[in-house]
């Protein structure tokens, strides 16, 4: 390990293990989260329409895809007899 990578480890761990530092950043979050709320539900809200668009659309050319086997299966089978 080099020095540099073991001195950053160590200040990191001192800066995120002090109790102020995790509360000024939870009061940071906090703060733009209530700040955004509104923004972050309508994203939140285009996120899940987007994830339910995705479902349903996967569904539906999963039934094209079975519907084509299945015609393609008839075909071969009239084409045997």
């Amino acid at each position: 390990m080099s020095v540099g990578y073991v001195a950053g480890r160590s200040i990191l761990g001192r800066l995120f293990g002090n109790p102020l530092v995790i509360f000024a950043a939870g009061a940071a979050v906090g703060y733009y989260g209530y700040k955004y709320r509104k923004e972050i539900a309508a994203a939140v809200a285009k996120g899940t329409d987007l994830g339910k668009d995705l479902v349903l659309n996967a569904r539906e050319n999963l039934a094209d895809l079975v519907e084509e086997t299945r015609e393609a299966e008839e075909a071969a089978g009239k084409a045997k007899e």
